[in-house]
């Protein structure tokens, strides 16, 4: 029995048959599941010989009337496409960033029976226990990795998948010292970013480079994953 067969049959028992009696004349659970595997496959990106990365998060857009049939049984398709993503990985030999997510939305742009999935691959990030306390002095800027935002005080922090960095990002692409951000200046601060040999490199703005200096909004690329920059004046 294929993948496909034994994610049916298995959401089938999981929800008693009661699934496809409601979309029986709409989107059908099997396609949704063969169009996540494709957004996969087609999103792969090479780490080694043996490894590739894929997206983590997932959004699938659905019809009014198909997100409304779904919404009963949410909870039993998203367990059972994660387990079919997972299973796929695991055969094709990819990577996940971080964490599988699938959210389902509701479009009012489709019509019955079509859907979109969007993906990107988003890596768990994660502040080591000692790196607020490096400095008494208030932060004066920050930056925003993966939707989270983590102070940046002088005199800076490391990023890095290893767990001696400050804010470790769990990224394939990341080596485990991979940058560091080094701040000076009280109120206008002053932010420099230093590569420190990593294996992929340290993008700004998109230009790899060995050190740069960084501005509010520049973004600083390491690995596959987006660091936005926010620098702010102290007010007396």
């Amino acid at each position: 029995m294929g993948m496909l067969q034994r994610f049916e049959s298995r959401l089938e028992q999981a929800v008693s048959g009661a699934f496809a009696k409601a979309f029986r004349s709409a989107v059908q659970p099997v396609e949704l599941a063969a169009a996540l595997q494709r957004e996969i496959d087609n999103s792969a990106q090479i780490l080694s010989r043996n490894r590739r990365l894929v997206p983590n998060t997932f959004g699938v857009e659905l019809s009014p009337v198909d997100f409304e049939r779904l919404e009963p049984y949410s909870e039993s398709l998203h367990a059972e496409l994660t387990d079919l993503l997972r299973e796929h990985a695991e055969e094709q030999h990819y990577v996940f960033a971080g964490p599988v997510s699938i959210d389902f939305a509701k479009a009012d742009d489709l019509v019955t029976g079509r859907f979109r999935v969007r993906s990107q691959a988003t890596a768990r990030v994660e502040a080591a226990p000692t790196q607020g306390r490096r400095s008494n002095r208030p932060a004066v800027a920050s930056i925003v990795v993966n939707g989270s935002t983590h102070p940046l005080a002088p005199p800076g922090l490391v990023v890095g998948r290893g767990s001696e960095a400050d804010l470790r990002i769990n990224d394939p692409g990341v080596s485990r010292r991979h940058a560091e951000f080094r701040v000076t200046g009280r109120d206008v601060p002053h932010v420099t970013v230093f590569d420190l040999g990593s294996t992929n490199g340290t993008l700004v703005d998109g230009r790899r480079v060995p050190e740069a200096e960084l501005f509010d909004g520049t973004t600083v690329r390491v690995g596959n994953t987006d660091i936005v920059v926010r620098l702010t004046r102290e007010e007396h």
